[in-house]
Formats: C-alpha cells, structure tokens, sequence
C-alpha cells in the first residue's frame, strides 16, 4: 500500500496548483523582504551580537575600563568615511603612570563585519604605518586592500597619540599650523605632550581598545612602522596577543642611525635592480645601460636640479631631494613602479618636466602608504620617532653619521643623509635606543619580509621573528620587489588570510615566489 495521500485543500474551491502558485509568491515576497532589509553596506540584517571580554588592562580605574563604553555612530570626517564606517571616541590616561589623572580622546574608526554572527572572530586593528599616518583616514583609503576579512572580522583603526584626531601634535609657526618648523616650534604649541607620543604609550591603548572591542585577545595587523607598534604590544602584553600579523617589518635590533644605512643601501638595490631591468626591457631608458651609467646619470640630474629645480605643476618645483624621495616611493611599488618611473625619468631629463614624477607619487601614495592625509604627519612623524629613540648624538657623531649615509648610496644617500639630524635639540628624552620586543610566552606572530623591500630592508624581517622569541616569531619570505607584499603577492595573502581565519601559521622556512623569484 502507498504511503502517498491525496493533499486536501483546507480551503474551499482552492486547487493544489493555486496553493502550490502562493507559496512560490510568499518565498519570494519573503526573500524581497529579507533583501530590503539588509543595509546599504551589504550586511545581513541579523541581529548583531557584541562581544564582551573579561581581562581589562590591569591597573587602570574603571571608568576607563568596565566603565567606559564605544558609542559608535556616522563619522563626519574624512569625507570618505561618511558612508559605511562607524566612528567613536576612547578615553585613555595620558600618562599610564598616573591612569587617575588627565584623560585624552582616541579617534576610532570601524567597518563591520559583514559575515554572519556565527562566524566573527572579533576585531581586526590596522594600523597602515608611518609613524604619523592617521587610521581614521587610512580605513577607507585602504578598505578594499582587507576587504576579504570583513567576512570574519570587523576592521578597526584609529589614529595614534599625535596624529590627526588623537591630541595631534603641533610644530609649526602658530598652534594651528599643522606644518613643522622645528624641534622648538614643537616645544611652544606641544611641549605638554611630547614626552607621552611615543609607541609604548600607544601600545597601551591598543591594549585598552582590545578590552572595549570586547576581545580576549588582540588581533592587529600593522604595516612597516605598525610591525614596531605591534610587536611592542607583544612585548607588554605576551598574554593577550591573539592573531598577529607584522608586514614589511621593521628591524628591532637596530638604532635609528643604523635604520638610516640599511634603509638607503635597500633603495639603492632596488634602483639598481630597476636600472638593470630598464636597461634590457624599455627602450630608450632613462638610466642608461645599466646601474653603473644609471647612477653618473641621475648624479648630473641632481646637480642640475640643485642649481635650478624643475616645475612640478601647482606652482610647486622639484628639485635634487624631492627627486630622491619621489624615485624612492616609485621603488616602494615593486615591479608595478618601473614603467611610470621609467617614462617619468624621461620627462624630467629629456623636457625639465618634473610633473610625472611628482603626480606619480601624488596618486600613489608614499612607500608607508602615508601620503593622506597630510595634515600634522610631518610633526607627528618627528615626534613619535623621537619619542621612541634615545639617541641624542653630538655633533661629531653627527658628521660621521651623516658622512656614512652618503656613502652608502650614489643616488639616495644625500638627500637621506640630513635625517641623523632629526632628533638634534628634541626638547625631551627618548625612551631607549632599540625596540624592545620579546615576547616570550605570546602565541604565535607571523612577520612577513620582502626580500626586495627597499624601506623596510629583509633582514629587519628576520630579525623581527628571531627578537619575538622561540615559538613566538614565525617569519613568511616573500622574493617580492617593493614596499609590502599583502595583498600584491598572492601566496602572501592567502597564507596571511588563512592565519587570521585559524590561526595556525604556515610552516618554519616558507617561501612565497614573486617578481624576484
């Protein structure tokens, strides 16, 4: 016998086909309803649930802790961030050793996730290097770099103590000036911040930030000067560090001095490289017929645009410095950089034309990806390295110091070489000569290092993994040119995607092939 039955309608006059005809049409009206209901930034309209940690930073009052909550709502500045980002204000004690007294605003900036409850591990902090750069403003710029973890993560940044919305640092003329205009300058208008700019104060309110997120455990991802925040924040909080990742790494076991020569030695091999490829691939190179023409070359264009520099467009010039730092942030965009230099280069020799090469880094952006926002960057700059540095050199040190960086580079090393200068007459102490970073105990941190970097040079990379201690830094090589690997190599950021969906790292010695390759 069949276990089929007839189907009875339980409504009068209607037929099986009729019924069958309104179900279709309620699923659909049900799934329309479902589709309007998501908002316009593609999120599913579930319910959210917040998350709520339970370890807040020890030794801090709780109104800055348990009783202090994120009130996300539109931001209002920048322009691009109007629509899609939320914006909120941290609290934080200016001075940790005295968490009772004067509290400063730290600016905040959120993309939510947009997978399903289910599946959101937390929140994904970014900070997009410098120092100087404004997370505020970065998010946005740099969204659609990170956008595949929004399906697991919200993405979080925010600008550090000096910069943009957070107590900014001011060193021009007046105390509205966002310029800079010297150590003293800084003095008059910032006096009162500058000895509480510096990283490891930073460091701390990412730890704050990590409890009012409402996670355990930090997961961050910093990009060159962001590899020194975040593995200073290993190093304080070995216990809280969650996922990890530090692209493009800086070097810990170098002072700012060293930082200086191993810097312009990297550029200088990567504008070797790029002479050598010009040489053989593009006709009628700018460089000559390869490193060694390539260098007398630009050596003449110096000297000419030191006696007379080149319009730049706007009523700006270009002269032998801007010429160095604009062919260094063509370099910090790997092979995809070459050809734009290339025709730049020829513009400037040929037709006195320093507009290519001065819209190139415009549209482009700096090789710390910090070119926006360009407001206190400069001072901020300054003042966080500054902050982090104890080297206070005579001036005797000082001719050496600069000596030794002009003689690490034909192309690079004079216009670089005026840095050692930096912290001459800061008007307060550095907190020690090199990053402290141990972070024995940590889960696993993955460093990635390009072997063709020329600002963050690959070594700093192991360095980095080696300095985080055993079991703790775990290194990723990329044979990649340029200044950053993620999300421009594809191994980088599968293997780095995968870290932070499961937090397993990939295996010691991995090697991902690129442009070097």
């Amino acid at each position: 016998m069949s276990d089929v039955h007839p189907i009875q309608s339980h409504r009068p006059g209607l037929s099986v086909g009729v019924r069958i005809i309104a179900v279709v049409v309620l699923v659909a009206i049900g799934a329309v309803c479902a589709w309007l209901q998501q908002d316009a930034r593609g999120r599913s309209a579930e319910p959210r649930t917040e998350f709520t940690a339970n370890n807040p930073p020890a030794g801090l009052p709780t109104a800055l802790t348990t009783g202090q909550h994120l009130h996300w709502s539109n931001c209002t500045s920048p322009p691009t961030a109007r629509t899609g980002y939320d914006c909120a204000t941290m609290k934080a004690p200016l001075d940790y050793r005295k968490p009772d007294g004067r509290t400063i605003d730290v600016a905040l900036i959120r993309r939510k996730a947009t997978g399903p409850n289910a599946r959101r591990i937390g929140s994904l902090v970014l900070n997009f290097g410098g120092p100087g750069v404004s997370g505020v403003s970065g998010l946005p710029e740099f969204l659609n770099e990170y956008e595949p973890l929004l399906d697991r993560y919200d993405l979080v940044s925010f600008d550090p103590r000096g910069v943009g919305a957070t107590i900014p640092v001011r060193c021009g003329k007046t105390a509205d000036d966002t310029g800079y205009d010297g150590a003293d300058a800084c003095a008059e208008h910032s006096g009162a911040l500058l000895p509480y700019i510096g990283t490891s104060h930073t460091a701390r309110d990412l730890d704050l930030m990590r409890y009012l997120l409402g996670d355990e455990r930090l997961y961050y991802f910093g990009v060159s000067y962001g590899t020194a925040l975040g593995a200073v924040y290993a190093h304080l909080y070995p216990s809280h560090v969650g996922r990890l990742v530090l692209e493009a790494s800086v070097d810990p076991t170098e002072d700012l001095d060293e930082k200086q020569v191993s810097q312009v030695k990297a550029v200088q091999a990567a504008f070797d490289r790029f002479a050598a490829h010009c040489a053989a691939r593009i006709r009628h190179c700018p460089t000559g017929d390869g490193p060694e023409e390539a260098a007398r070359r630009m050596a003449r264009l110096a000297d000419r645009l030191k006696k007379k520099p080149a319009p730049a467009g706007a009523g700006r010039n270009l002269d032998a410095d801007d010429l160095a730092y604009a062919v260094s942030d063509h370099l910090g965009l790997g092979t995809d950089g070459w050809a734009p230099l290339a025709k730049a280069l020829t513009a400037l020799i040929d037709h006195n034309d320093g507009r290519p090469l001065s819209k190139g880094v415009d549209d482009i952006g700096s090789a710390d990806r910090a070119a926006a926002p360009r407001d206190n960057s400069r001072a901020a700059r300054t003042a966080i390295t500054c902050a982090d540095s104890s080297l206070r050199p005579g001036f005797e040190r000082l001719d050496r110091d600069e000596a030794r960086v002009k003689a690490a580079s034909p192309v690079f090393g004079a216009a670089r070489s005026t840095v050692v200068y930096l912290c001459y007459g800061w008007p307060f102490d550095g907190e020690r000569t090199r990053l402290q970073v141990n972070a024995d105990g940590a889960a696993p941190v993955l460093v990635v290092g390009g072997t063709g970097d020329p600002t963050t040079p690959y070594p700093g990379a192991r360095h980095m993994a080696r300095a985080l201690g055993d079991g703790v830094g775990v290194l990723l090589t990329a044979e990649e040119e340029g200044h950053g690997t993620y999300p421009q190599n594809r191994c980088v950021t599968e293997t780095v995607d995968h870290y932070l969906r499961t937090g397993r790292t990939p295996a010691p010695g991995t090697v991902c092939r690129g442009s070097m390759s």
